[in-house]
């Protein structure tokens, strides 16, 4: 998705792998069947909630109540690995099929508040989920919210970063491995923004064109790295519960008839 200020960019692929590929889409690495959404439920089964073990990302077309969601990104950081959900195939079976217990979901996990999810800027994400799926966020953790808590004294809180100014700014990275994440951003930039010719239904064509795969993935990659430089300067306990209560309220918002997910205003923080 384009950065644009506020919204979301990618990192580098590292040694992050796809996991769960389907009989169908293999070589795109999309979890796009039932039996492998059953595969993927299983296998969180029992993950450390702290420090948190799920960081997650939506992409699709003008993703929000008004768009659609193609593809739901699951980075799994005890396994290291990151699952690609095909929305866009599944539809709701991406959240209703159980794992081997027979109750445990893709919804129940995403809105159990015992469960840790980190996002980046939730608020597009959780929009769409709820209009489309009907699903309610709970015990989400919001890396945008953090990096605006902690940011140095003497700094403005107004306005808030995008993922791709954090990662610049707060991820350690080797030469190679920045040109590596700049040229791959380039090129997902390049396949979905209109002003550059692309299209956002690049996210719905089957197979997934592998520059999109590799954008994919590497949208959630550095994810981990930048909720662990926030978390341990978020040592305030006044300011945990103010980022706690923020993320909340944005959650609930976005799930409100007013709430619009686009313009100038989405640039602002909750404590300017």
């Amino acid at each position: 998705m384009p950065d644009g200020g506020v919204q979301k960019s990618l990192g580098s692929m590292g040694s992050s792998q796809i996991s769960g590929p389907s009989e169908g889409d293999i070589s795109s690495g999309l979890v796009d069947s039932p039996e492998a959404m059953r595969d993927v439920i299983d296998s969180l089964a029992g993950l450390p909630p702290s420090p948190p073990s799920l960081f997650i990302d939506l992409e699709g077309v003008s993703l929000s109540r008004h768009g659609t969601v193609a593809i739901l990104q699951l980075l799994v950081q005890p396994k290291d690995c990151t699952y690609l959900i095909d929305i866009h195939s599944l539809g709701s079976k991406a959240f209703h099929t159980p794992g081997a217990d027979g109750q445990t979901t893709l919804k129940s996990i995403l809105e159990s508040d015992a469960i840790p999810k980190v996002f980046f800027d939730v608020r597009n994400d959780s929009d769409a989920l709820y209009a489309h799926f009907g699903v309610r966020l709970a015990g989400v953790q919001d890396i945008q919210l953090m990096e605006l808590a902690t940011r140095r004294q003497g700094l403005s809180t107004q306005y808030l970063n995008g993922l791709t100014k954090c990662i610049e700014k707060d991820v350690t990275m080797a030469i190679n491995e920045l040109q590596g994440w700049k040229a791959a951003k380039q090129k997902g930039v390049n396949l979905f923004d209109p002003s550059r010719g692309g299209s956002y239904e690049v996210f719905n064509a089957r197979p997934l064109d592998e520059d999109v795969r590799t954008y994919c993935i590497q949208d959630v990659k550095f994810m981990p790295k930048l909720w662990a430089v926030y978390d341990s300067k978020l040592t305030s306990p006044q300011w945990r519960k103010k980022v706690g209560k923020a993320t909340r309220d944005r959650v609930a918002f976005s799930q409100s008839a007013s709430f619009n997910g686009k313009g100038p205003h989405m640039s602002f923080g909750p404590w300017s």
